[in-house]
């Protein structure tokens, strides 16, 4: 029997690796919030919970119902979008596959906290950048911090701390994040994609605007009529002015993927069940 791989969180990172692991063959399961915070909508499968279904460029996802409607979809070649916070649906598998079938969990959250797993918590244990350390809380790390080191696989120890400053992207770091200007709910007025002027406004929160800091592309905004606090990230503007870019999973989430299935695929007692 084929074996799965859940990942906790339905982000642009986490949607890279299930996006790369889905494309090798392998039968994916995302677990989410119910009401997903993520800003790159657009290469987001969990976009899938708040209208159903979506795409994450040729991947089809929807959102499922409970595990058994989840298995059905995975074996339809459709990413199962679950509603499962606390990932019960962990559990759940283990019970139904049994010792015999490996079950892959891929921690995707980007918390950035120590993360509460253990080594038991499935046969492979992965998790992405910080609050992550290899030998303790999982088997493997893989790297998220922008460097000659993304994407390697970590078997021992922990990856580099977090910075707390974005990535560049054309030499604009910090501002190209949109944050909430007070707390409230988020009103979008531009589409992901569109251009932007300089000073135009992108969205309000509680009625106070969010602006454009610099000529360029809305790269991503939170989910319009999502309640936020004050300070939080709700948008990203790109620099480089082609929308293309928001439709298409970057290569940093790639990079990601690429060492999942690398942390994967080492194991040797994984390998057999991996396809029928």
């Amino acid at each position: 029997m084929t074996l799965w791989v859940l990942i906790r969180g339905g982000g642009d990172l986490a949607s890279g690796v299930a996006l790369r692991l889905y494309r090798a063959g392998l039968q994916v399961l995302v677990t989410e919030l119910p009401e997903p915070l993520m800003v790159r909508r657009k290469v987001s499968f969990a976009e899938a919970v708040y209208e159903g279904e979506t795409f994450v460029e040729e991947a089809p996802a929807r959102r499922a119902e409970d595990l058994d409607h989840a298995m059905t979809l995975a074996r339809q070649r459709v990413v199962p979008v679950l509603v499962d916070p606390e990932a019960a649906a962990l559990k759940s598998l283990r019970e139904r596959l049994g010792d015999e079938v490996p079950i892959i969990l891929v921690d995707a959250r980007m918390t950035k906290q120590r993360s509460e797993l253990s080594l038991n918590s499935a046969s492979l244990v992965i998790g992405l950048g910080p609050g992550f350390v290899a030998g303790e809380n999982c088997h493997a790390v893989v790297e998220t911090m922008r460097s000659h080191w993304l994407g390697r696989v970590i078997w021992q120890g922990a990856p580099e701390a977090d910075t707390g400053i974005p990535d560049p992207v054309n030499d604009k770091g910090a501002e190209r994040v949109l944050r909430a200007p007070a707390a409230g709910k988020v009103e979008a007025l531009v589409e992901i994609g569109e251009r932007l002027r300089k000073g135009q406004q992108v969205a309000a929160v509680s009625g106070l605007p969010v602006l454009a800091p610099f000529d360029g592309v809305l790269r991503g905004l939170v989910h319009p009529g999502l309640q936020v606090p004050q300070g939080m990230k709700i948008g990203d503007v790109d620099p480089r002015n082609d929308p293309r870019y928001c439709f298409l999973v970057s290569d940093k989430s790639l990079a990601i993927g690429g060492g999942v299935l690398e942390a994967i695929l080492t194991r040797p007692e994984i390998r057999p069940h991996l396809w029928d």
